[in-house]
């Protein structure tokens, strides 16, 4: 966290030294965005691995059950650029990685055919990863507004990995549920006066591809203020959902994560 702060910093002093005057032109006319910041996540997860001769897995609170702690606060990085006037494409990315060691209590789980019993002391390391590749094409477009419809990818990797180790039970248990998916959406700009303007972005899908069956959503709402023509900073809320499940043999399951929480970001555009 330490480091996003100081980047963020970086960032911006470099950016207010890049361009100093007084040129405030409106945010549609961005050609490059940079936003670098922090979000405080509020998760929930839940998980089911079948054995593979079919017996289903138990549902497996990662909160609740595992004792993963549900608040965190993680770095968050974007960037968009803009190809002629109406074209844009912005990458982003996202990380959630949280790691707990709890006895187990009220009743043994069958995790992929291995049985977590009773007092075992259960090591759990849950990483999610999330990419996101979008390109947007304005079909409204001036200096107060901007509308776009967007088609993008969204990369959404699930791993966990289960641990139990005494003197006479030794379990490593590792899993992972990912897929691409395209999600389209919508995406818009208001600029409510020369230092304030809002963003807003949302997207959505539900598919199948290779025995995978997924949906996932994604949806931010900035305020910005434009501190410097080139120099804003922003608060926000995201709310970021995916429900994964295979019908792979041998490994089938689901993984239903959603992760929401306020934001705080610092953003350069040109």
């Amino acid at each position: 966290m330490r480091k996003v702060l100081i980047g963020a910093v970086l960032l911006s002093a470099w950016a207010c030294s890049a361009r100093a005057d007084d040129a405030y032109q409106s945010p549609t006319l961005d050609r490059i965005r940079v936003s670098l910041g922090l979000g405080q996540t509020h998760a929930t997860t839940s998980f089911q691995l079948d054995a593979s001769d079919g017996t289903p897995g138990t549902v497996i609170d990662g909160e609740n059950t595992l004792g993963l702690d549900p608040k965190q606060i993680d770095p968050e990085f974007e960037v968009e650029v803009r190809a002629g006037e109406r074209n844009r494409l912005r990458i982003n990315y996202a990380a959630l990685d949280r790691d707990d060691t709890r006895t187990l209590t009220g009743a043994p789980l069958l995790y992929g055919g291995t049985m977590l019993l009773v007092n075992d002391p259960v090591e759990t390391n849950l990483s999610i990863r999330a990419f996101g590749l979008t390109y947007g094409y304005s079909f409204v477009r001036n200096d107060r507004f901007e509308l776009a419809a967007t088609l993008g990818v969204s990369d959404v990797d699930i791993n966990s990995r289960i641990t139990v180790a005494t003197a006479t039970r030794h379990v490593d248990l590792i899993h992972s549920f990912a897929g691409p998916f395209p999600t389209p959406g919508l995406e818009v700009t208001w600029v409510l006066s020369r230092r304030f303007y809002i963003d807003a972005h949302a997207q959505y899908l539900k598919a199948s591809i290779n025995k995978l069956s997924a949906s996932t959503g994604q949806y931010e709402l900035h305020a910005l203020y434009r501190l410097r023509p080139n120099v804003s900073f922003a608060l926000g809320f995201s709310s970021l959902t995916s429900d994964i499940t295979s019908r792979k043999p041998g490994s089938e399951g689901f993984a239903d994560f959603t992760a929401r929480g306020p934001q705080f970001f610092v953003r350069v555009a040109f």
